[in-house]
């Protein structure tokens, strides 16, 4: 959540960066209703002070009292005193839920170099690296490949679980396992610590990192008559693992990859785009997660990027870089940028799909779950900076692996440097 310093400070500004992320207009109306709230709280603290230097004056006054008729008086008014301050006490408990709550609401601030715009499409395009491949056969898109190599069942999945799940089977099992293996081993070798995280979180932490798990348009799956949810992104859990606790700055930036399923409703998604493993319910995704300070943050989110592009160059697949449009910012995201591979058989003659996003997160999640560090320099402690980026998600890196690496015979070359993982070239090869 914001500081309600700086948006009490700050409201116009704060409205107008609601504005530019083009959020609905009670989101909006609850910048007013902070304000509102912490007047409220503030008055209403004054009058627990003025009632409690009265009970000392009181008594001091019953004290020192000897005759015993007024005595009395000055105990009735001390019980007077406390019932006044019981009730004080319990308005300002539910003033300071109600003023987190709406604060929560609030988006995190943007960016000044982010772009302006309400729409997906304004977000800009930074960058295109590598030459999407000409085919001199027909494309087929991957689940036509996997189909048609016994690589992934989709109707099975269905039968089992419902419509959105699959199996993956014989080489798409290796090379899942094989992606795995790569991108921790290139994230273990630049210094982050490697987990393997639940795929379970209580929601208090889903709401402190920015997730809703319950209501119409969530993504969460809700465990019944639980506090429980299913996580969408190890962002979650490995955002949480450190909830109510203080770093010394000497162990900043620290940096986790994080292994672990991800489970999504998918609310709304429909379409030919979405075909496939695009939007799934259920999927392996390899997350990286930094907390750090203030100064490192810009620093470790263009870290972060390079990791990204690093990976997808060296799986030699061509892909663009966007600067995400503040209207497209998640309410966490203070800044977000997502590589988009090509898809050779997306849409018509392949298009351009997310494969994975990195956020810039401020202290917005800090705040909410109460992360701090103790500056080397200074006395008290200050909120972390926190980060997270997408190493791989398995199911869309699957697509532009079993596409872009399709040959003429039906068959799917392995990318080289995946070969030494998987044992083998050569991916649909009947034993």
């Amino acid at each position: 959540m914001l500081d309600i310093k700086y948006l009490l400070a700050n409201v116009e500004a704060v409205k107008q960066n609601c504005r530019n992320r083009n959020v609905p207009t009670d989101i909006l109306d609850a910048v007013d209703v902070v304000v509102e709230l912490e007047q409220k709280r503030k008055t209403l603290l004054q009058d627990v002070e003025e009632v409690r230097r009265l009970q000392n004056a009181n008594a001091q006054a019953t004290g020192k009292e000897k005759d015993p008729e007024k005595r009395q008086a000055f105990i009735a008014e001390g019980k007077q005193l406390k019932a006044s301050i019981g009730t004080n006490e319990t308005e300002l408990k539910s003033l300071d839920a109600q003023l987190k709550s709406q604060l929560g609401r609030i988006p995190n601030l943007t960016h000044p170099a982010a772009p302006v715009g309400a729409l997906e499409d304004e977000s800009l395009e930074l960058r295109k690296v590598g030459t999407p491949r000409v085919f001199d056969f027909k494309a087929r898109d991957h689940v036509e490949i996997g189909k048609a190599l016994d690589l992934i069942d989709f109707e099975s999945g269905a039968k089992v679980s419902g419509h959105g799940f699959y199996f993956l089977k014989n080489d798409a099992v290796l090379l899942e396992l094989a992606l795995q293996q790569f991108a921790i081993q290139t994230l273990v070798k630049k210094g982050f610590s490697p987990v393997v995280t639940p795929d379970l979180a209580r929601n208090q932490i889903l709401e402190g990192i920015g997730f809703t798990p319950r209501g119409t348009e969530t993504q969460i799956y809700s465990v019944e008559d639980s506090d429980l949810s299913l996580i969408g992104t190890a962002e979650i859990t490995l955002g949480g693992m450190h909830a109510d606790e203080i770093f010394d700055e000497a162990v900043l930036p620290l940096k986790y990859v994080g292994l672990s399923h991800c489970f999504r409703t998918e609310a709304g998604a429909a379409g030919r785009a979405s075909k496939g493993l695009y939007r799934v319910h259920q999927f392996t995704k390899i997350e990286m997660f930094a907390f750090t300070t203030p100064e490192a943050s810009d620093q470790t989110h263009a870290e972060l990027l390079a990791i990204e592009e690093e990976i997808f160059t060296a799986l030699g697949i061509p892909y663009r870089v966007l600067d995400i449009c503040s209207g497209d910012l998640g309410g966490q995201a203070y800044r977000k940028y997502d590589l988009e591979a090509w898809m050779p058989g997306r849409g018509e003659a392949g298009e351009y799909g997310e494969v994975t996003s990195t956020s810039d997160c401020t202290d917005y999640q800090a705040r909410r779950l109460n992360i701090r560090y103790r500056p080397s320099a200074q006395k008290g402690t200050r909120f972390v900076h926190t980060l997270n980026g997408t190493a791989l998600a398995l199911s869309r890196a699957l697509i532009v692996i079993l596409e872009n690496y399709q040959r003429a015979d039906g068959l799917v070359d392995v990318p080289p440097v995946l070969q030494p993982y998987m044992g083998k070239a050569i991916m649909g090869q009947r034993p």
